[in-house]
C-alpha cells in the first residue's frame, strides 16, 4: 500500500512527492516545523492525535517570526492532518510533520517576495530511546539565542545547533547533551525540554530561558500540578544544580518521556530511573492514547 503526503494542495505518493533544487528553503533552512504524534489505541481500534490544536497555533507563530502566512487556517490545518492519516490508515503509533517553507528558486537569503507553501508527512514512530535511563553530559555548544535565531520557533535551519550539540554527546560517549544558553545558565536538551525534581518539587527552565516552549512540556507541568500535587517552578537554572537534582527527565513529541540517570558522569539520585519520573512517564501514555477521560479532549480521533 502505498504511504501518502500532502505536498502543496494535493496527496501525492510519499515516493513521487519533490521539491526544486533551487528551493529557498533547502538552500537557506527557511522553513518552520512542528512534530505531532499519533498514538493507536488497540482497545478502541482508533488512532488519536495528541493536541493537535496546541502543535499547530505554535507553528503559526514561528511562522510569524519569519514573515511567513499560516497557508491554510487552524481548522484547514486540522482537517488536512485528519484526511492525511485516514488515507495512510495506521494501526500504531505515528510522527507527523507539518512544514511552511519558502518556496522561491533563487540565490539571496532575505525573505519578502518568497512564496510560502506547505506541506505535512507521517510516519511510523515508536520512541526515539530505549526506556532505560540516559547517560548525558552539559554541551561544549551553546544555544542560539533569541537574538540569533529565536529557540522558541522551530525553524528548520537552526536544527543544526541541535544536530552539533547531540552528535557530539554521542562521540564522546554519552546519549544525549543538556545545553546551556549563551549566558551560562541550563537551557533544555539538545531537541527536548528537560526537567529536575529537587526535593519535592518539579524544577524547569522558564520560557525566556532560550528555549522553545514545549506542548509536551506544558502537558507534563499540567499534569504534574493537578494529578500529583507537586509544586512547579519555572525558573533559572544553574549547572551545578543538574548535578544535586534527585531525579530527571527530558520532554518532548518526538521523545515523550525520557528519564536521565547521570549527568557529567555524575549519577542523578542513586543512578536508576527515579520513582516520580517513572510515575509521570506511565501517566503521559495513557494520556496521549485517550485512556484518561479527563484529559481526552486533548486527543483528536482519526477514525469514524
Amino acid at each position: 500500500m502505498a504511504e501518502y503526503m500532502y505536498l502543496d494542495g494535493k496527496f501525492v505518493e510519499s515516493e513521487k512527492a519533490s521539491i526544486p533544487v533551487m528551493t529557498h528553503a533547502f538552500l537557506y533552512g527557511t522553513a518552520v516545523f512542528e512534530g505531532l504524534r499519533a498514538y493507536y489505541n488497540e482497545e478502541e481500534g482508533q488512532l488519536y492525535v495528541f493536541r493537535a490544536k496546541e502543535h499547530f497555533e505554535r507553528m503559526f507563530k514561528s511562522a510569524k517570526i519569519m514573515y511567513m502566512d499560516t497557508v491554510y487556517t487552524l481548522e484547514e490545518h486540522l482537517d488536512i492532518l485528519k484526511k492525511l492519516l485516514k488515507k495512510n490508515n495506521y494501526k500504531h503509533d505515528v510522527y507527523i510533520r507539518p512544514i511552511i517553507y519558502k518556496s522561491a528558486n533563487r540565490i539571496g537569503p532575505h525573505l519578502i517576495d518568497n512564496p510560502d507553501k506547505y506541506l505535512i508527512f507521517s510516519f511510523p514512530m515508536d520512541g526515539y530511546f530505549a526506556d532505560k535511563g540516559l547517560k548525558c553530559c552539559v554541551s561544549s555548544w551553546r544555544r542560539n539565542s533569541d537574538n540569533s535565531i529565536p529557540p522558541r520557533a522551530k525553524i528548520n535551519g537552526a536544527y543544526v545547533n541541535a544536530s552539533l550539540i547531540s552528535t557530539d554527546a554521542r562521540l564522546n560517549g554519552f546519549d544525549e547533551a543538556i545545553v546551556l544558553s549563551q549566558s551560562g545558565k541550563v537551557a533544555e536538551g539538545a531537541a527536548m525540554n528537560l526537567f529536575l525534581i529537587m526535593d519535592g518539587k518539579l524544577v524547569t527552565t522558564s520560557t525566556t530561558s532560550d528555549m522553545l516552549t514545549g506542548v509536551t512540556r506544558n502537558t507534563v507541568i499540567q499534569l504534574a500540578k493537578e494529578v500529583f500535587n507537586m509544586p512547579v517552578e519555572e525558573r533559572t537554572i544553574d549547572r551545578s544544580e543538574l548535578y544535586t537534582a534527585d531525579e530527571a527527565f527530558f520532554s518532548g513529541t518526538g521523545a515523550q518521556i525520557v528519564p536521565i540517570c547521570s549527568i557529567d558522569n555524575r549519577a542523578v539520585g542513586n543512578g536508576e530511573v527515579g520513582e516520580k519520573v517513572k510515575e509521570i512517564q506511565d501517566l503521559y501514555y495513557n494520556v496521549v492514547k485517550g485512556k484518561v477521560p479527563k484529559y481526552k479532549e486533548w486527543c483528536t480521533a482519526i477514525y469514524d
